[in-house]
């Protein structure tokens, strides 16, 4: 069974597409083990798109915000985890927001660099990426610091960075900060050489590390942390990177400062809150702060990982 799981999983990541009416039907479909899980999670080459979530009196109006997430997940488990902590801060602030996941995270670059989102939900060197494309300014980020992580089988023998020379890694994309530009970078300076594949999402990650189509893979801790526990426990870290201010929930300078207040005093009242607690926990931000570009994400430039940043554009 396990062989059979390989051969589908190797397949999928390499072609890199499934059907449309694959994407919709997996939106009823929950989280299961890594058996189950490991069909569902193929890339997509569509787009996935909500309703207007939160008042409906707002849309069609300047209260309508489009929104974009960085795709670490399968579109339909973004959905899922999105859409409720929308839908319930556009109800309290008379706002509509339209939700946009890209079927990549190349997508999801050159969609922010083109200004097309309102506010995005973005790696840390997107925000820097953003900034200077388009003027995105971060709004909040959780207190929890971000890792970059390598992620081992649990029965590998794999000890340190050093036994990764000339091993197949897995990476969600070329420019995801910590889970793919920093480690990148990390094995570079250690004289570290080895075959990189990109999959596409965290979760195609952790499934082809744990099922033994790659090596060795990158993630983040935040992203490790909400897989099944059948999965967690396949894996095994092998190597944390230094700490970064998370992901920052940023908006574009076109959005009117009042909106963005709204918005930001609306998140402020959840924390705490059992069912809206678990809103924030759903997308990355249990303990939401204010952010700073200059204080939190400009200092990313002097890592010197420039050098590895991939402009794909759309793929």
């Amino acid at each position: 069974m396990l062989g059979l799981l390989r051969s589908i999983l190797e397949r999928q990541l390499r072609t890199h597409l499934f059907s449309l009416a694959a994407l919709v039907f997996s939106l009823f479909l929950g989280p299961g083990s890594l058996a189950q899980t490991a069909n569902q999670n193929k890339p997509s080459s569509a787009l996935a798109m909500s309703q207007c979530l939160g008042s409906p009196h707002a849309q069609g109006s300047p209260r309508q915000l489009s929104v974009g997430v960085v795709p670490q997940l399968p579109a339909a488990e973004t959905l899922r985890r999105w859409s409720p902590f929308l839908e319930r801060i556009g109800q309290s602030t008379n706002l509509c927001f339209v939700l946009t996941v890209s079927s990549s995270i190349p997508d999801f670059e050159a969609a922010f660099k083109q200004g097309m989102y309102d506010l995005a939900f973005m790696n840390p060197y997107h925000q820097v990426m953003a900034y200077k494309a388009q003027g995105y300014v971060p709004m909040l980020a959780d207190t929890r610091l971000l890792t970059g992580i390598v992620v081992v089988n649990r029965d590998s023998p794999y000890k340190t960075l050093k036994d990764l020379k000339g091993a197949n890694l897995s990476f969600p994309a070329p420019n995801a900060f910590a889970a793919s530009l920093l480690i990148r970078s990390i094995l570079a300076d250690q004289g570290i050489a080895f075959k990189a594949d990109y999959v596409k999402t965290h979760t195609n990650v952790y499934r082809s590390v744990a099922l033994g189509a790659a090596q060795a893979g990158g993630g983040v801790n935040n992203t490790l942390l909400r897989e099944p526990q059948s999965v967690q426990a396949a894996l095994r870290i092998l190597y944390e990177t230094p700490g970064f201010r998370a992901h920052p929930l940023s908006a574009h300078r076109r959005v009117p400062e009042q909106q963005r207040e709204e918005i930001i005093r609306r998140i402020f009242q959840m924390p705490g809150q059992p069912d809206e607690q678990k809103l924030l926990n759903d997308v990355q931000m249990p303990s939401p702060a204010l952010a700073s570009y200059l204080k939190d994400y400009a200092p990313l430039q002097k890592l010197g990982i420039e050098a590895f940043v991939i402009n794909e554009g759309v793929q």
